[in-house]
């Protein structure tokens, strides 16, 4: 044995040495799954350990010269390829680990590779050029879209703050595209109008101007600004119909572009015109212009206003949505208010007063809140009968109505006639600054039981009928007068009627006469007099129920869209 031969042993004690390291390594890749290990690294590892440990063993007791050299051959190979698995664990139990996906068959990989050699092909064929720009293009898009967004989250917290928005995005937009001038027009939605919201730079009319317009800047731009256009007949109103986006670089041979000329500054040059919609829906037109000796808008220009004027859409659209919400949240709570208050003056029961029966119906609408009644013994010779119908909805109404309540009640039990008492009314409701959006009518009936009259007056158009029992006839005892709180100098006329047992004194709101039936029809002053007057001789309960039953045969399903008061006073 060579002195070679008899060291032979040492490199196979390493490799058994660095077997039992990979073990060790491989139970640590495995406890921190960032690799697969097979039971079979495990197998071989232990082999090769096992047949190097036992080489070295064999050859340190041998003294053959070739088994000692073909000795020194392998355990030097086994060394080398131990050297190289160590690094490669090492690797493996220092990077962070990922999630292993699941192995998919050869055959879908193959696939993959293929469609990713071909997207990479055409990625690399396309480097230079539209894959660039196109990729900061978006980037800008996205950018200024999250801006649009950020500025409708700012529009709710001050009053103006959807006005800023409007003229945030026409600048913003106008900005990018270079032009002179831009306008957003929105679709009324109760009108077939489009109108002008927002309104910047100098953007020559492509409409046909007035007449009688001066051809000065100033006024022309102010007419812009406060304009208005039918769907039809002009390029703003078209574009909304269309639904499409409208590049005009030549408005001479476009029949819907206006020549107001001759003036430098009207004259037309290019046109973006661009439907601003939300789902389908067209909301308004973005509008932007370059004047005459400008360049012109190309098809780049037109791509990028028309994908900015879909995120300001959105942007719109989403400040308008949130607006109605809290606008009808606001209404429908103010609504409840207002129905309470409404419930807390109406008589919790009407009072027995000798020598007459009082009937009533009272069926207040959701959310109007207008109608009231009150029935009041204010002296020993006098019971007043009030009524009321006021004008809009709301807490502002409720508030006529209690004042008109509450003024009633303090001066009834005066001597003044029915007509003072409703013209001193008025004069405190007309001095009010809110009361000029909302008035009332109002009637006031007074019923003497020691001389058998009535004194009545009445403002607007309530009506107050008398039937008179003996002729079986009806007659209407006032006439059509300014409301309560429109006119402070109104006078209230006064009326006085005899009465005899068996009349009745009739009075009603609009909302009682104009109840609807499936077919549009409305009941009528003439149903509700046919039905007293075929029940005459029943008592009051009786006739107001005959009343409800023939209005609700009338009405069906139809639902009631206003308040329905109804007053009966008859005489015994």
């Amino acid at each position: 044995m060579t002195l070679n031969d008899s060291f032979a042993y040492m490199p196979l004690f390493a490799v058994t040495v660095e077997c039992v390291l990979l073990l060790l390594l491989f139970s640590t890749i495995k406890k921190r799954k960032t690799a697969r290990i097979s039971f079979i690294f495990y197998l071989s590892v232990i082999i090769i350990a096992a047949i190097c440990f036992k080489s070295a063993v064999s050859n340190l007791a041998s003294d053959n010269y070739e088994s000692g050299n073909s000795l020194v051959t392998i355990s030097t190979g086994l060394f080398i390829a131990g050297l190289a698995l160590i690094a490669y664990c090492l690797v493996l139990c220092t990077f962070e680990p990922k999630k292993i996906a699941k192995l998919v068959p050869k055959s879908v990989n193959a696939k993959f590779s293929e469609n990713e050699n071909q997207s990479s092909i055409l990625k690399t064929s396309d480097k230079k050029s539209s894959s660039t720009e196109f990729s900061s293009f978006d980037l800008k898009i996205m950018d200024l879209g999250r801006d649009f967004l950020t500025k409708a989250s700012d529009s709710y917290i001050t009053e103006d703050g959807f006005t800023d928005l409007l003229n945030y995005l026409n600048t913003s937009i106008s900005d990018q595209i270079k032009a002179d001038g831009g306008a957003i027009l929105m679709i009324d939605d109760f009108e077939d109008l489009i109108t002008v919201k927002s309104f910047a730079g100098e953007f020559p009319p492509p409409y046909k101007l007035p007449n009688d317009m001066p051809h000065k800047p100033i006024r022309i731009e102010t007419n812009f600004k406060f304009a208005s256009f039918p769907l039809q007949g002009n390029i703003f109103g078209e574009v909304a119909k269309a639904g499409k986006p409208e590049l005009i670089t030549n408005p001479a041979i476009d029949s819907r572009i206006y020549q107001n000329g001759p003036e430098d500054f009207l004259m037309c040059g290019s046109y973006i015109m661009i439907p601003m919609k939300v789902q389908d829906t067209v909301i308004g037109v973005a509008a932007f212009a370059r004047k005459h000796d400008s360049p012109l808008f190309n098809e780049e220009e037109l791509k990028t206003a028309t994908l900015l004027a879909d995120s300001a859409a959105c942007a719109i659209k989403s400040v308008v949505t949130v607006k109605d919400i809290i606008e009808k949240n606001s209404i429908s709570k103010e609504a409840e208010i207002a129905s309470r208050i409404q419930e807390l003056l109406k008589p919790a029961k009407l009072p027995v007063i000798p020598g007459i029966q009082i009937g009533s119906i009272w069926n207040p609408a959701e959310g109007v809140c207008g109608d009231y009644y009150d029935v009041l013994v204010s002296r020993k010779d006098r019971t007043s009968f009030m009524i009321g119908d006021i004008a809009g909805k709301g807490i502002n109404s409720v508030t006529i109505m209690v004042m008109i309540r509450a003024m009633m009640r303090l001066v009834v039990n005066t001597k003044q006639s029915a007509g003072k008492i409703l013209t001193w009314v008025n004069k405190g409701i007309s001095g009010e600054s809110f009361s000029t959006d909302h008035f009332g009518s109002a009637a006031l009936i007074n019923y003497n039981s020691e001389t058998k009259e009535i004194e009545l007056a009445s403002g607007g158009n309530l009506p107050v009928i008398y039937y008179e029992s003996e002729t079986n006839t009806i007659k209407e005892l006032t006439e059509v007068s300014e409301p309560i709180g429109v006119e402070k100098t109104t006078e209230y006329k006064n009326f006085v009627q005899k009465v005899k047992s068996g009349d009745i004194i009739i009075t009603y709101t609009d909302g009682l006469v104009e109840t609807l039936n499936d077919k549009g029809q409305q009941y009528s002053k003439d149903s509700l007099v046919r039905i007293i007057m075929q029940n005459h001789n029943s008592s009051c309960k009786d006739i107001i129920k005959a009343v409800k039953n023939d209005m609700k045969k009338f009405s069906g399903a139809v639902n009631q869209h206003d308040d329905e008061t109804l007053l009966l006073i008859k005489i015994q």
